[in-house]
């Protein structure tokens, strides 16, 4: 991951529409480390490196002609966690990490700003506001909220850092606290969980109505099936989830994250990249479905990097966005480029790094 530069370079694009403003609503930086594997704990995973200058060199295409990225939301993926302290408080290590990227790059005078930081914290701690206002305190003015996956994957062979939640934890009526605390504080709360979840993401969504709930990665659909997703069981069953999900005023939706692995696309096994209109032909009916749904108004366009970037290149992405968002009016366009992610995450026109 983040590491595929020859690779994209095999399908090189000129970039659609540069004039276009972009927010990046979902962005993870994380440095060359191991990991415990959740089904193996004696067996490591070891991830690629992906810092501030990789994801810069990203949006610009490596030459100052990359897409118009002005702002983007830093999503807790476990870095920089404090290594000494009180257990809950070392989450709050990430979210000074990402407070202190935001300064150097307005101190760089980059294009691209860090708007909004969404951190961890476990939402059934009982000093759930202590662990919140040292968030708030670290943020530097972007924190925005918390992110506690829900995502949970039975089969010790999938050997992936997602899917490890505890079993039944949206049910938990101490989580449900402190979703709702978070409502109650002004702030949000990242969703991430698989299609087969969708009833237990709209149970607790239902429980939580005064909590805004951004779900990740377009619900994180499982199997990937080439072909017409009119014909494909998991499109059909996953299409039903996002229907109801939908009808809940509070939910908003997050469009990416299916070039994955974890979804079970393939595009990374492939000797050239799909290009953006190939991506968009094997992929797109689930973003339309879930724009459909929800409206423009309630999605945001997600790069969801360096995880998306096994299948496909950061310019090549953007543009499959562009294709996608340009079937709908100039409004509707905007809002899904950025305008709802600034929108939700409260960003200013210019991120606050100071």
């Amino acid at each position: 991951m983040g590491a595929r530069t020859e690779w994209w370079g095999r399908r090189p694009e000129a970039i659609v529409a540069p004039e276009w403003e972009v927010v990046d609503a979902h962005l993870h930086l994380w440095d060359e480390r191991d990991f415990p594997d959740p089904q193996d704990p004696d067996n490591p995973l070891r991830t690629s490196r992906y810092l501030l200058d990789d994801y810069l060199r990203d949006v610009s295409g490596g030459d100052g002609g990359g897409h118009k990225v002005t702002q983007c939301v830093y999503i807790d993926c476990g870095s920089n966690y404090y290594t000494e302290g009180p257990a809950h408080l070392r989450p709050v290590g990430e979210t000074a990490y990402a407070a202190d990227l935001a300064v150097r790059m307005a101190s760089r005078q980059t294009v691209t700003r860090i708007g909004a930081i969404v951190a961890h914290a476990d939402l059934r701690d009982p000093d759930l506001d202590v662990v919140l206002e040292a968030h708030e305190t670290s943020g530097r003015g972007l924190f925005r909220g918390i992110r506690h996956a829900g995502a949970r994957l039975d089969d010790p062979s999938a050997r992936l850092l997602a899917g490890a939640a505890e079993p039944g934890l949206y049910a938990d009526p101490d989580f449900r606290r402190g979703v709702a605390r978070l409502g109650e504080r002004g702030l949000t709360f990242d969703a991430f969980q698989f299609h087969f979840q969708a009833d237990q993401f709209i149970d607790l969504a239902g429980a939580v109505p005064d909590t805004t709930m951004i779900v990740n990665h377009l619900g994180t659909p499982i199997g990937y099936t080439p072909g017409s997703a009119a014909a494909d069981p998991v499109f059909v069953e996953w299409a039903r989830g996002v229907e109801r999900m939908a009808e809940l005023p509070n939910v908003v939706m997050k469009l990416g994250g299916i070039a994955s692995i974890v979804t079970g696309y393939d595009a990374h096994t492939r000797d050239v990249p799909p290009s953006s209109q190939e991506f968009v032909d094997e992929r797109g009916a689930y973003f339309h479905r879930a724009i459909r749904c929800f409206g423009a108004e309630r999605c945001m366009f997600e790069s969801n990097f360096p995880v998306d970037s096994v299948a496909i290149g950061y310019a090549g992405l953007w543009n499959a966005y562009k294709n996608i968002a340009t079937d709908y009016e100039a409004g509707a366009r905007d809002a899904l480029l950025a305008g709802t992610a600034r929108r939700i995450y409260r960003m200013q026109q210019e991120a606050a790094a100071e």
